[in-house]
C-alpha cells in the first residue's frame, strides 16, 4: 500500500514537473528542476524494482466475493493488462529520460551526490530519438493512471463493492 501511494505521488509530481519545465527558457532554474526531474525518475525506477520484487514474493490477497461478483471477465483481462502496461511504463519511462540524457551528453548524479554510469553512448540523433520515447511514455503512464482511477471511482461510486476500501490503511485491511 505504501509503494502504491508513494509511486503515486511520485510519478504525479515528475510528470508535473516535466510539463512544467519543457518550455522554460534556458536558466539556472530550468536546470534546477531538470535535475529534480533527473534524481525523481532515478528513485521512480528503483522503487519500481522494489515494487515489483515485493509484488512477485507477497501476491495480493483475492478480491472477494463481491468485487468478483462485480467485475465480468473483460473488466478483470482489462485491469490486468493495465496492471502490465503502468509497470512497462514505470520502467520505461525512467529509462527513456535517463538514455536521452547521456545521448545528450548530461551526466546524472543522483541528488547530487551518486554519479550515474551513462546508459548509452553520446550521440546527438540518437538523443532525438529517444525523447519521444520518453514523452509519450510519459503521456500515456498518465492516460493509463487516469484510467485506473476512473476505474476505482466506478468501483467506487457505481459498483459500491469495496474495491476502493483495499487500498487505504485500515484495520480490516490488515492479514490477521
Amino acid at each position: 500500500m505504501a509503494l502504491h501511494w508513494l509511486l503515486a505521488l511520485m510519478i504525479t509530481a515528475s510528470f508535473s514537473l516535466g510539463l512544467y519545465m519543457a518550455d522554460l527558457p534556458f536558466t539556472v532554474t530550468r536546470l534546477r528542476l531538470y535535475n529534480w526531474h533527473k534524481w525523481a525518475g532515478v528513485a521512480i525506477l528503483a522503487l519500481s524494482a522494489f515494487r515489483l520484487l515485493w509484488r512477485l514474493v507477497h501476491r495480493p490477497p483475492p478480491l472477494g466475493e463481491r468485487i468478483d461478483a462485480a467485475m465480468p471477465r473483460w473488466q478483470r483481462a482489462a485491469h490486468h493488462a493495465t496492471l502490465c502496461a503502468m509497470y512497462l511504463l514505470f520502467f520505461g519511462v525512467p529509462l527513456a529520460g535517463w538514455a536521452y540524457t547521456s545521448a545528450r551528453g548530461y551526466p546524472v548524479v543522483w541528488f547530487g551526490v551518486l554519479a550515474l554510469p551513462d546508459f548509452v553512448p553520446r550521440d546527438p540523433a540518437w538523443a532525438d530519438a529517444l525523447l519521444p520515447l520518453h514523452r509519450y511514455g510519459a503521456y500515456g503512464l498518465a492516460a493509463l493512471v487516469l484510467l485506473h482511477v476512473a476505474a476505482v471511482a466506478k468501483h467506487q461510486w457505481i459498483d459500491r463493492d469495496g474495491l476502493a476500501a483495499r487500498m487505504w490503511p485500515s484495520p480490516r485491511n490488515r492479514k490477521p
